[in-house]
Parts: C-alpha cells; sequence; structure tokens
C-alpha cells in the first residue's frame, strides 16, 4: 500500500489496479472512497484499460483474430510495479507481458501518475507505444463515492450538479453492459439531478453528449462534497447498485460495444490509436 499525504488529506493507493483506496479527511476522518465491501461490489476506485464496458461475446477482435476480455479489461485486477514515490505524488506502471497479449495483442505501457496538491488528487494516465503498429484502446475511470459521505442523511439526500444546464440523455444497457440502441431521457431540475436508487434498476447511465466537463456530488444535509473535473473525456458513466452505499461517477474515453454488432477493435465506437513510438495523456481530478 502507498499513502500519499498533506496538511489536509491521506491518500491510499493499492499495486493491484494502481487503485485509488482512499481519501480521508485529516479533520474529521471523513474517508470520501467506497469501502469495496466484496459483497457488494469488490472495487474502490479501478481504472480502467484497455477498454471501457463490456464487448460483444466477452472478446475483442483484432486483424481477424479473437481474444477473450472481459468487462472494463485487465488493468484493474493486475498487479502494477510503482516505479516512483513521494509524499505527495505517486507512480504506477503496468507493462505488457505474456499475459496481456493473450487478451490484447498489442506491446504498451500504462502509468497511473497520482499527485496530490491541496484537497485535490489528480490522476494522469499514460499510455506508451511500445509495438511496432498502431494500437488501439479505451481508457476510464470508475471511483466509487460513499453516500452517504458521514454517518448522517442517507442516498436521497445527495445530488449531481453538473457544470452547467444538461438534457441528460442516457443511452441504455442490455443485461450483458451492451448498448441496446434505445435511450431515455433523465429529468433533471436544471443542472441538477437528484440521486434515487430506480436511476440504476437497468444499469449505469451513460452519457455521451455532455457539455459539462465537471460534475459534483453534493447533499442537501451536509456541506461535504465531491468535485470532479474531467476536461478530456467525452463520455460519462454513473452507476451504483441496488441499495448500496455509494456512487461510481466515470469519467470515458470509451464505451462497451452495441449489442450484435461485431467489429474490429479499429472500428469501435470512441475508439482511441496511438502510432509507434507515441505517447498518449489524459487527466482528471476529484476535489473533496
Amino acid at each position: 500500500m502507498v499513502v500519499l499525504e498533506n496538511d489536509e488529506l491521506k491518500v491510499t493507493l493499492s499495486s493491484r489496479g494502481a487503485e485509488l483506496l482512499s481519501i480521508i479527511d485529516k479533520k474529521d476522518q471523513t474517508d470520501y472512497i467506497w469501502k469495496a465491501d466484496p459483497a457488494i461490489w469488490p472495487f474502490n476506485a479501478p481504472n480502467l484499460f484497455p477498454i471501457v464496458g463490456a464487448l460483444n461475446n466477452e472478446a475483442l477482435s483484432v486483424n481477424g483474430n479473437s481474444y477473450p476480455l472481459s468487462r472494463h479489461g485487465f488493468a484493474r485486477t493486475s498487479i502494477f510495479r510503482r516505479i516512483e514515490s513521494a509524499p505527495q505524488q505517486a507512480v504506477f506502471e503496468l507493462r505488457y507481458n505474456d499475459e496481456t497479449l493473450k487478451n490484447y495483442p498489442y506491446k504498451f505501457e500504462f502509468q497511473v501518475i497520482y499527485h496530490l496538491t491541496g484537497r485535490s488528487l489528480n490522476i494522469l494516465y499514460k499510455v506508451i507505444n511500445m509495438d511496432d503498429q498502431t494500437i488501439y484502446f479505451s481508457i476510464g475511470a470508475h471511483p466509487g463515492f460513499n453516500v452517504p459521505l458521514n454517518a448522517d442523511g442517507n442516498f436521497n439526500d445527495y445530488y449531481i450538479e453538473f457544470e452547467t444546464q444538461e438534457e441528460l440523455i442516457t443511452h441504455q444497457l442490455t443485461e450483458k453492459g451492451l448498448f441496446n440502441k434505445q435511450t431515455a431521457t433523465i429529468p433533471t431540475n436544471g443542472n441538477i439531478l437528484p440521486l434515487e436508487m430506480s436511476l440504476f434498476d437497468n444499469d449505469a447511465l451513460v452519457f455521451k453528449n455532455l457539455k459539462s466537463r465537471s460534475v459534483t456530488l453534493k447533499s442537501t444535509t451536509t456541506s461535504k462534497q465531491v468535485k470532479l473535473d474531467f476536461p478530456h473525456f467525452n463520455y460519462l458513466g454513473l452507476w451504483s447498485k441496488k441499495d448500496a452505499p455509494f456512487i461510481c461517477i466515470e469519467p470515458w474515453l470509451g464505451c462497451a460495444d452495441t449489442d450484435g454488432e461485431f467489429k474490429d477493435i479499429s472500428q469501435k465506437e470512441a475508439i482511441l490509436n496511438l502510432k509507434h513510438g507515441h505517447v498518449f495523456e489524459t487527466d482528471f481530478s476529484i476535489t473533496v
């Protein structure tokens, strides 16, 4: 376990998945990150690579070949190597190996870099193409936040405040996590989305056309809040499990397959590409 710390916050990180485990306010010991109860959802804040979402038949198609790959990819369960650590920064690295090549036939290095400043944690993703060809990938974040944020209140006291007024059109998913080509409009109050469990009766809410590039989790009963800034991410997911005391706020560059549409990775919706020898970087931040 790696610890980042300043006068205000203590952050813990794991080499498994280069995952964020906790953001603790030193003043009152509030932990903003979901505790990863294995009976409910066994992750805290997984990093998604080399895909986001589910694939048809849980298989990735590359140049006519099929590779088994489960939802959200293998990074979230892989062991990363810590290549740098300082009191307020840590760098984790996952490099291609014999096992990753069985599921994703590209040579890569994936880094997750955490930097703590004041009450903000910046998370930077870096992908390095180590192959002799263009590689294709998706990348995303999946942090879970405790709701309520302290011992008082309940889920329905909370709401998501968008940066600007939005028409929230969610792209619906099948039971296997694939898009079903149907959409639904989620009622809002201006730029406010009140939280209730029924929002997630049909899995995650997936927004592809938001104007906002920041959202804030707030409550009517406490001043505690969590803000995510994701200036470079085009898609956003919101998700919780039935009666579970958390919500995931998920900036994505990539998304699931559409049910029944079998495409080569190079043709997947929102896929990223990186030429030989090039480096891709993107980041988002969590402020409490």
